[in-house]
């Protein structure tokens, strides 16, 4: 009898391996669509599709593979110089060759408005054209309009004696009396309005000493817009005056295996009603302010096996509507202020309802005294978890304490953590 059953467990098996295959080669059979090869345009030395080392190089092969509906960038290595954002397009992947390929922004240069750059304008005479060229990035501001959605970003499509045309609208009055300036500041790689695309393998470096410092709304090392389903993967930038990596308004971007450092603003840059985040294995260190940055309506992300440490501010940030995230195995050490810092909102407004688990924050504080979570504002329904938060022996900054619960937060659950080195939770006084 068993042996009978062991026959037909065979038979059977085999029914089914053979069904597989069959159905496998019937579908192949039946195709009724084209079935077109991968489209690849490679850029670079003499051996490359498209020879040069600079930006324009690298977007003449992407309209290229563009007008194909899609395909795969490659990047040979070496240095490329980047005069204006390389402007990615739906189903492209661009793709380096790791430390080797590196995308250095040109140096800077900046003038000032000779007439005002009003509302709606698509273009602007200056004082000095001569850093300027068809082609350039640039971004236009004021004093009043220097900071977040306030700036205009663009690129250069003509200059005609001390105007130049650009191809983005002027989203403010930008007044010469406020010192009304263009510089050449812009992302390296961008992509707006895009859907399934790919940044791997590959290095920026933001050359943040000679170039104009860009809002992270605006712009970025790696900045996305309005964009969906997509993946940067293994990517460092250093160096850059402004965020690192930004995106705004998007669904589904991930962030796996990258390196944020150095930066003049930013490290990690999530914002603006994104949604379904997830930011993986990455490092930010070293920039000059937070490390990772949930900004407005960040909500169900997944921020996992990060490493944040010794960045000018926090090490996370979360604040106006930041809501459902969970934060797991990172380790966050020795930023300058607080580890894990719940911005101070109200009620309605609040960072609500974000986990962490297993994370290690440690020995945060370097600037000045602060905690390992700092819960600010109308914050309710937050869920810390078996975390270690400590201050170690000899270690660096000035962490005093755990946990500190602001009089207004409610509904914080602290549950088997491992403390120790300072004090476990203050709760400030109602």
């Amino acid at each position: 009898m068993k042996l009978k059953k062991r026959v037909f467990g065979v038979f059977y098996f085999l029914a089914i391996v053979i069904s597989s295959n069959l159905k496998a080669y019937c579908q192949v059979d039946a195709l009724v669509n084209i079935k077109n090869a991968e489209q690849v345009i490679t850029v670079g030395g003499p051996d490359a599709d498209i020879s040069g080392f600079s930006s324009s190089s690298i977007q003449i092969a992407i309209d290229a593979i563009k007008s194909r509906g899609g395909g795969t960038v490659k990047l040979f290595p070496g240095v490329y110089v980047i005069t204006a954002p390389v402007r990615l397009s739906d189903n492209i992947t661009l793709s380096g060759e790791g430390e080797s390929t590196i995308l250095r922004k040109s140096d800077g240069f900046k003038t000032s408005f000779i007439v005002d750059a009003d509302w709606g304008m698509l273009k602007a005479k200056v004082s000095d054209v001569n850093g300027f060229q068809k082609g350039t990035g640039i971004e236009l501001y004021d004093d009043e309009h220097d900071k977040g959605w306030g700036v205009t970003t663009a690129v250069i499509t003509d200059i005609i004696g001390n105007t130049i045309y650009f191809d983005n609208n002027t989203v403010n009055d930008y007044l010469a009396s406020l010192n009304g300036t263009v510089s050449n500041a812009c992302s390296v790689i961008e992509g707006t309005n895009v859907e399934n695309i790919s940044i791997s393998n590959l290095t920026v470096q933001g050359n943040k000493s000679t170039n104009d410092y860009i809002n992270g709304c605006r712009g970025g090392g790696i900045y996305l817009f309005k964009a969906k389903n997509c993946l940067v993967e293994n990517v460092k930038v250093n160096d850059f005056n402004g965020d690192s990596f930004s995106w705004q308004i998007t669904e589904n971007i991930s962030v796996k295996n990258c390196e944020a450092s150095n930066g003049g603003g930013l490290g990690f840059h999530p914002g603006t009603g994104s949604d379904h985040s997830v930011v993986e294995g990455c490092k930010s260190h070293n920039n000059k302010e937070d490390g990772i940055f949930l900004c407005w309506r960040v909500q169900n992300g997944v921020f996992r096996n990060n490493q944040v440490y010794n960045n000018g501010r926090y090490g996370v940030s979360i604040g106006h509507k930041d809501t459902d995230n969970i934060f797991e195995n990172n380790h966050v050490f020795e930023n300058g202020l607080h580890g894990v810092y719940f911005r101070d909102e109200n009620e309605q407004n609040g960072g609500d309802r974000n986990t962490f688990m297993k994370n290690i924050v440690e020995n945060n504080g370097i600037s000045q005294k602060s905690y390992g979570f700092y819960i600010d504002g109308e914050t309710h329904d937050i869920n810390l978890r078996g975390n270690i938060i400590r201050t170690t022996p000899g270690g660096k900054g000035n962490q005093i304490g755990a946990v500190f619960v602001g009089k207004k937060a409610s509904l914080i659950n602290i549950s088997e953590n491992s403390i120790s080195g300072s004090k476990e939770t203050v709760y400030e006084k109602k």
